[in-house]
């Protein structure tokens, strides 16, 4: 049975007179332990389904199932990293994984919480500054805390939408391998679905690649990614495999994108002659 499955799902919103079709019948399996990318068209649904499996929106039709039973919301079992980091602005580095530990799966012991908690960011190499408070951490340690709370709160499973989006090149590196570093090295790997919009970060961390179609969001593929592990980066960018893995996601994408153009303009033209 697979840990995450996705049962025929659709997503619509707006009155009857003018619904709009986010996504559309979507099914997909992901099994326990697998790392698996979305990409897409800006707007074809990838951070809408992330939200569907947080359990922060209901499906219009269709089923959202973990071990096979249908989630009714948020849960414990679930933690999500954001692109604006979501941090408490009004609670320092360490306030902020503590309080994350304490409200998951009802730990009460606060000598453990703040264990587990000074623990994380000590991996994330932010313990000297665990009471400095967000706004005063650069873009890449806010996102490093925002991972030491995600792994501290120890979920089932990980959903993240585009976390390293707005970093620079080499933050995004650093955070590229400092994720895959914690979550290789977990005794029991965690699953992943992860939103990304970089081809290349796709088959960097990915056992699959979800390509899904301009909205309605569909998936248009899936494809594995056969690479074994641990990948480095160097000599896999350069790997003849590798070249023609890229170039074949990277023409569904521009196949989604092209048709997503088309799609625009028609309605530009329509609305115009009107």
């Amino acid at each position: 049975m697979a840990r995450l499955g996705l049962k025929d799902i659709t997503v619509s919103y707006g009155t009857n007179g003018k619904r709009t079709t986010a996504l559309h019948n979507i099914n997909l399996n992901i099994e326990d332990g697998d790392f698996v990318s979305l990409i897409g068209p800006s707007g074809c649904g990838k951070s809408t389904l992330l939200d569907l499996v947080a359990g922060l929106r209901t499906p219009s039709s269709g089923q959202v199932l973990i071990d096979g039973h249908e989630i009714c919301g948020p849960g414990p079992d679930r933690g999500m990293v954001f692109q604006d980091y979501s941090l408490f602005p009004w609670m320092s580095a360490l306030e902020n994984v503590r309080f994350a530990v304490e409200h998951s799966w009802a730990r009460t012991d606060k000598d453990e919480s703040l264990e587990i908690a000074n623990r994380y960011l000590d991996v994330v190499g932010l313990s000297s500054f665990r009471h400095k408070y967000p706004n005063t951490l650069s873009g890449g340690m806010r996102q490093r805390l925002a991972i030491a709370r995600m792994f501290a709160m120890n979920p089932e499973i990980f959903l993240m939408d585009e976390p390293f989006g707005a970093l620079d090149s080499l933050n995004r590196v650093f955070m590229q391998d400092l994720l895959v570093r914690l979550w290789s090295k977990d005794a029991k790997r965690k699953t992943v679905l992860f939103v990304t919009h970089d081809v290349d970060e796709a088959i960097l961390l990915s056992d699959k690649v979800v390509v899904m179609t301009p909205t309605p969001g569909k998936i248009k593929e899936v494809v594995k990614v056969p690479f074994s592990r641990p990948r480095k980066r160097q000599s896999l960018f350069v790997s003849q495999d590798y070249i023609i893995l890229r170039s074949k996601l990277l023409a569904r994408f521009s196949e989604e994108m092209q048709k997503d153009l088309e799609k625009q303009e028609k309605e530009l033209i329509t609305s115009q002659m009107h």
